[in-house]
This record gives structure tokens, C-alpha cells and sequence, in this order.
């Protein structure tokens, strides 16, 4: 069936348009849209499943503590090897030492392993603890006044009465924190 429509001068037209019409059948466009539905929910169980989907998630396991009869000594020189990056020669394993107590001011402990480390009432004043691993160290009453703690994680460490005056903390993980000065 063709339908003549007048031609409006406004729209720039000089003669009139031919518009055609085509009947179709409803089962077609049923069909069709049912073939439109069903892609649409294919798309939508796929993002769905997607955005559920459990993150991947790797163990992660340290090193086994150094048998280095000196190692807890290595707290008192620090890392001397790039120590914003937490890189050096030799991995920092401070895990289970105790320093409470002492003086560790300005020490560089850049990617030390402190797990269980006791550090409870030391001066880590202007000590520099970027990246490191303090999971369950004991920092109670500990003065880290000027110091640079970055993305170290603090995971169950204890830091209550931990002093952070002036201090950087930045990217720092773990509950810890809601205790300390």
C-alpha cells in the first residue's frame, strides 16, 4: 500500500514523498521480540555472574624466619638499599625480636618483616616503616613521632597508647589504629 504525503515547503520538499507500508505478520513480531528478550537476558545473567563472581584470592605464606643468629641485630643498622622502595640486599626478618624499649629512632625498617615483633614503649621516632609487615607486632606505648608509616599493614597489632604525632600514615591496613595517640 503507498501513501502519498504532502510535501511541507518549510522542510525544503518540491514534491510530494511516496511513504510505503508493509503489513506483517504477529507471530513475525512476537518472534522477534522474543529473540530480542532472550539476548538481552543472556547479556544480563552474563555482567551478573561477572560482577558475583568471587575474586581470585592466593595464599600467601612468609618465608620461613632466618636462621641468622643476628638477625634481630639488623633492627639497629636498618635497610640501607633503597629505602623508600623497601628494596635491599637482603630481606629485613625482624619477626618475633624484642625491642621494647629501645631506641630505634631514625632507623630505616623499610619492608621488615615485624610479625610478632615486640615493640612495645620504643623510640621510633623519624623511623621510616614503608611497606612493611607488622602483623601482630606489639607497638603499645611506642613513639613514632615524625615517623613515615606507609602501606605497612597492622593487621591484629597492638597500638594502644602508639604515638603518631606529626607522623605519615598513609595506605596503612588493620583496626589497630583506632587505639593509638
Amino acid at each position: 500500500m503507498a501513501i502519498l504525503q504532502k510535501c511541507n515547503a518549510a522542510f525544503g520538499c518540491t514534491r510530494p514523498q511516496r511513504i510505503r507500508c508493509q503489513a506483517v505478520k504477529a507471530s513475525a513480531v512476537r518472534e522477534e521480540g522474543t529473540k530480542s528478550f532472550a539476548a538481552v537476558a543472556a547479556a544480563g545473567f552474563t555482567a551478573l555472574s561477572l560482577l558475583t563472581a568471587a575474586p581470585a584470592v592466593a595464599e600467601f605464606k612468609l618465608p620461613p624466619i632466618s636462621s641468622d643468629p643476628n638477625r634481630c641485630d639488623r633492627g639497629y643498622t636498618g635497610n640501607t638499599i633503597g629505602q623508600a622502595n623497601a628494596v635491599s640486599d637482603k630481606v629485613l626478618d625482624l619477626r618475633r625480636c624484642d625491642y621494647s624499649g629501645k631506641d630505634l629512632s631514625g632507623k630505616t625498617l623499610a619492608g621488615a618483616l615485624l610479625s610478632d615483633t615486640d615493640m612495645s614503649n620504643t623510640n621510633l621516632r623519624e623511623a621510616v616503616l614503608t611497606k612493611s609487615y607488622g602483623v601482630g607486632a606489639i607497638l603499645s606505648g611506642a613513639d613514632l613521632t615524625n615517623a613515615v608509616v606507609d602501606r605497612v599493614d597492622f593487621s591484629r597489632a597492638k597500638l594502644n597508647g602508639a604515638k603518631f604525632v606529626n607522623a605519615v600514615v598513609t595506605g596503612v591496613h588493620g583496626a589497630g589504629l583506632a587505639y593509638a595517640e
